[in-house]
């Protein structure tokens, strides 16, 4: 075991572990945006819209991540009216389309868990709502989303951190994060062992830290 190795390798990761953080939050704040409005789709609509919100949360469920990744990066370049227009500013950046991936990924992942907490809520919920005078979409939005939000946390927080050792993947597309920077190391020193011992040793910490905040909000807003 290579303790200088060690030593000398660790601030390198700790910094390109900012980049896996950045990809991570920037993706999980889209992909709960698109998660809430598919979801809201889903149990709102059963007719076309309905549709096109199961259609997207079966493919990007159903599909690799690393597929999505390779897709976006490399095949979008490959079509003319993308690189001619404005979007192309976008798409030919590897972080925005990692970014994009994650989003949609995790976007698919959270509609169907918000789906399964806005069934389970109670109807004494909404009829006391009602009751009160208070219109459906007010109750909608004050009380439903709320709730569903609270009873989703167990299963969100396992979606983060499931996106947190996702966001690896995005060294396959030229990007120097956590594992981007670990396997430049490893490139130059021929000391795997050492190198993904700290890198683990990273995103374990991150791991807990996650799930002590999850575990946290749960205590806090439960009810």
């Amino acid at each position: 075991m290579d303790l200088d190795l060690i030593l000398n390798s660790f601030p390198k990761l700790f910094l390109a572990s900012i980049t896996t953080l950045k990809l991570l939050s920037a993706s999980m704040i889209i992909g709960l945006f698109i998660g809430l409005f598919f979801a809201i789709l889903r149990i709102k609509n059963t007719n076309v819209l309905g549709k096109i919100a199961y259609l997207y949360s079966y493919i990007f469920r159903g599909t690799p991540l690393l597929v999505q990744i390779f897709i976006i990066y490399y095949g979008f370049g490959q079509v003319e009216f993308i690189r001619e227009s404005l979007l192309w500013n976008i798409l030919k950046e590897p972080y925005w389309c990692a970014v994009i991936a994650f989003a949609l990924n995790t976007g698919a992942y959270t509609s169907e868990i918000l789906r399964s907490a806005f069934q389970t809520i109670r109807p004494g919920f909404i009829e006391a709502g009602k009751s009160l005078g208070i219109s459906n979409k007010i109750i909608f939005y004050k009380i439903q989303i709320p709730i569903a939000i609270r009873q989703s946390l167990p299963a969100y927080g396992n979606e983060i951190i499931l996106m947190l050792k996702g966001t690896s993947l995005a060294s396959t597309v030229t990007l120097m994060d956590l594992t981007g920077v670990a396997k430049y190391i490893i490139s130059t020193t021929f000391k795997p062992i050492e190198v993904f011992i700290i890198a683990g040793s990273i995103y374990l910490f991150f791991t807990f830290l996650i799930h002590y905040t999850i575990k946290s909000l749960e205590k806090k807003y439960s009810f």
